[in-house]
């Protein structure tokens, strides 16, 4: 179940040309075949564009196969409804950059993250919608987040 929820909250990102990537119930399946991806996590918005390259060509020559990173919700969307994909924020340009040096890209879209980040990523005016307790199936949530999710 747990590798079942992780291929729903993540997505593959093609490193080249059209890719199917799936789930067969015991691993992931990228056209057709069954992979093992080393990955190495860089967070973008903790970093400058200008380091990306760098970075990420430090991940392959070490090995890596993809490039994992958490979309930072609080940051991308630090008022409600307004979002920011600017500067160290901008999402696309990090995955091309992944992309560019033939890597998957492994987005970690929530709905939560423990990675030494206020809040878990989670934004500070749902705490007021849901009286500091957040549970995964309340409706508040779950509406915010498929917000998000859609702009991605």
């Amino acid at each position: 179940m747990a590798s079942l929820r992780f291929i729903l909250c993540c997505v593959l990102v093609n490193c080249a040309c059209a890719t199917i990537v799936s789930h067969d119930g015991r691993a992931i399946t990228i056209d057709g075949h069954r992979r093992v991806l080393l990955s190495g996590s860089i967070h973008y918005p903790r970093s400058t564009p200008e380091m990306w390259p760098d970075l990420i060509k430090k991940g392959k020559e070490g090995g890596l196969d993809a490039i994992e990173t958490y979309v930072f919700w609080n940051v991308h969307e630090p008022t409600r409804r307004q979002y920011d994909f600017s500067g160290k924020l901008d999402l696309i340009r990090f995955l091309k950059t992944i992309q560019d040096e033939g890597l998957y890209g492994v987005l970690r879209i929530g709905p939560y993250a423990c990675a030494e980040w206020n809040y878990g990523l989670f934004k500070l005016y749902i705490y007021t919608y849901i009286y500091i307790y957040i549970y995964i199936y309340i409706i508040n949530y779950h509406n915010e987040l498929a917000s998000c999710i859609m702009i991605l």
